[in-house]
């Protein structure tokens, strides 16, 4: 038999290949493998392949994002010398480590478009989910600085041009917002850009707090307004980090997904006619938007054709209920003795 060329696995859309079927006569298993594509029938080895447009979107709305945020560092690392504040200050050097951040999220995107290679057959896809692991983790340490910079400022209030301050910091809230707008819609659809979107509403919030601040200490003087404001703007952040950095391990660690209940998956393709059970079975994340999903049915004993049917009834099932597009499956006619979800040992 034949052996399988690497394919590109994409979100979303649909997608066939050819397959070839050879019985090994053991314990009556049939095994499934993808092999040339001149047959006219449907692979039991599925992925998709028009997932390249949202990449470009991603990286396109990153660079908007990152030019915004790179000109109001500028501007922010200006006024704050000018009115001696170090809130702005503070301010810019947290946009300076969110350009860096989503210029590694560009380079993360740009990568994960690499096709799959004999050493990478999955391709370069789990860069983007290390690239928000760092981001999350940036998110956590800029957190910790900005708690520090605040104990500071309880420590030692310093008197600053609040009028000056104000408008840097108003100037900087304007192009947070429109940075936020341009990333919210592909955050909740992607790790990476999530990351990055957060970053941005830790710009956002900082720019209200400076501009809080701002109108307070011009109006009171009451300068110890400032760190309170900086902590709490910190918590913020560190709430997000939390979430992102644990997202990212959940996929390293090639957890099930979250939306995805494996019992009640098992009980519903277990439903099928013809299936006597599934077991075996893995179920992970490739990256953002891409599931893959292993395991063993066991069949009654039948002719292949029909065997076809059951595969391509559970293939749409898993691709409409769960969007789960890559799934590789091996028949069996006779049970294995296993547990129902594999247990992995070293040889």
């Amino acid at each position: 038999m034949t052996g399988a060329p690497m394919n590109r696995l994409d979100r979303g859309g649909g997608g066939s290949a050819g397959k070839d079927f050879s019985s090994t006569g053991r314990r009556g298993i049939i095994y499934f493998a993808v092999a040339s594509r001149s047959m006219d029938v449907q692979t039991f080895h599925s992925h998709q392949n028009n997932g390249r447009g949202s990449i470009r979107g991603y990286q396109r709305e990153l660079l908007i994002a990152t030019g915004i945020t790179a000109m109001v560092m500028v501007a922010e690392f200006v006024g704050g010398l000018l009115t001696n504040s170090l809130a702005l200050l503070s301010d810019a050097a947290h946009m300076l480590t969110d350009v860096l951040a989503l210029l590694l999220s560009v380079l993360a995107f740009r990568f994960s478009t690499k096709p799959p290679t004999k050493q990478t057959t999955f391709g370069f896809y789990r860069l983007e989910i290390f690239a928000a692991q760092i981001n999350g983790g940036v998110l956590v340490f800029l957190s910790l600085f900005i708690f520090y910079e605040a104990y500071k400022r309880l420590i030692e209030p310093e008197p600053i041009r609040s009028l000056l301050m104000i408008i840097v910091a108003g100037i900087g809230l304007s192009a947070n917002i429109v940075s936020a707008l341009v990333l919210h819609k592909s955050s909740k659809k992607n790790l990476n850009v999530k990351a990055s979107f957060l970053h941005v509403v830790g710009d956002l919030l900082s720019s209200v707090g400076v501009i809080t601040g701002g109108l307070i200490i011009h109006f009171t003087g009451w300068y110890v307004i400032d760190p309170i404001l900086s902590m709490m703007i910190g918590l913020i952040i560190l709430r997000g980090a939390y979430g992102v950095v644990m997202e990212t391990a959940n996929v390293l660690l090639e957890a099930v997904p979250k939306h995805v209940n494996l019992e009640q998956l098992i009980q519903e393709i277990e439903a099928f006619g013809g299936v006597e059970s599934f077991h075996d079975v893995h179920l992970w994340t490739i990256t953002s938007g891409i599931y893959a999903l292993s395991g063993h049915i066991l069949i009654k004993d039948q002719m292949v054709s029909e065997s076809t049917q059951i595969l391509e009834k559970i293939r749409e099932h898993l691709r409409g209920r769960y969007n789960i597009t890559h799934t590789t499956f091996q028949f069996e006619c006779e049970s294995c003795e296993t547990e129902l979800v594999c247990r992995l040992e070293h040889g």
